[in-house]
């Protein structure tokens, strides 16, 4: 039995939320627990019902989605957020990751992506899949949790395998494990042994961490 995974929707665009809420409302692991309509009612409401994942809008009254965030990672560390918006733009996608956001999402994606975030969230994944979001996190990288490249390259546990550096490829454009698999036709748990060794050779803590060291050091592109 899936999962069911508790989402709270914030945007002040009445239609936004209702188009978003019926999709949301028709899948089996998923369940709509509130609609805000400001910043302000966002973080009252993520307060209140402790949803797993929040949907945020950029762009709205009282507060906006990029203070709301700051504002519940505050209150609720652990808290998922995706921001959803119209704007494919650098400034709002790197402070959305720097108020602590785990995803950035066009509102006119493909359903699938949308809903895809939002379970990608939930498992703890980033989802930044929009034009600026390698440069974005190059900017947000944080040089103490993992070594940072130096002018002689990445100094690696060891080398990587040639199946390591195709992951780590895919990694780099935001694809999931599942997306992977299917992609270079090999099973999930191949792929997650895999991300887990590139990780190691690394020495670093999540993926996330990995491919801004690969994309700055010129490894992926």
């Amino acid at each position: 039995m899936n999962e069911n995974i508790k989402v709270l929707l914030a945007d002040d665009q009445t239609m936004i939320r209702q188009g978003f809420g019926y999709l949301i409302g028709l899948q089996p692991d998923m369940t709509l627990v509130g609609e805000a309509s400001d910043g302000g009612e966002a973080v009252e409401m993520a307060t209140r019902l402790g949803p797993d994942v929040i949907l945020m809008d950029v762009q709205m009254p009282v507060m906006s989605g990029i203070e709301a965030t700051r504002e519940i990672m505050r209150r609720l560390p652990k808290m998922k957020i995706v921001i959803l918006t119209t704007f494919d733009d650098q400034e709002y996608i790197y402070q959305g990751i720097r108020a602590g956001a785990v995803g950035y999402l066009l509102k006119d994606a493909e359903v699938e992506d949308m809903l895809g975030a939002v379970r990608s969230a939930h498992r703890g994944e980033a989802v930044y899949r929009t034009a600026w979001a390698a440069s974005a996190m190059l900017r947000v990288a944080s040089p103490e949790k993992c070594p940072q490249p130096d002018e002689a390259g990445v100094n690696l546990a060891e080398p990587l395998t040639e199946r390591e550096r195709e992951i780590l490829q895919e990694m780099a454009y935001g694809l999931r494990n599942d997306e992977i698999a299917r992609k270079l036709v090999i099973s999930e748990g191949t792929v997650k042994s895999h991300v887990h060794r590139v990780l190691q050779k690394f020495g670093c803590q999540d993926r996330t961490q990995v491919v801004v060291i690969a994309l700055r050091s010129g490894m992926v592109k």
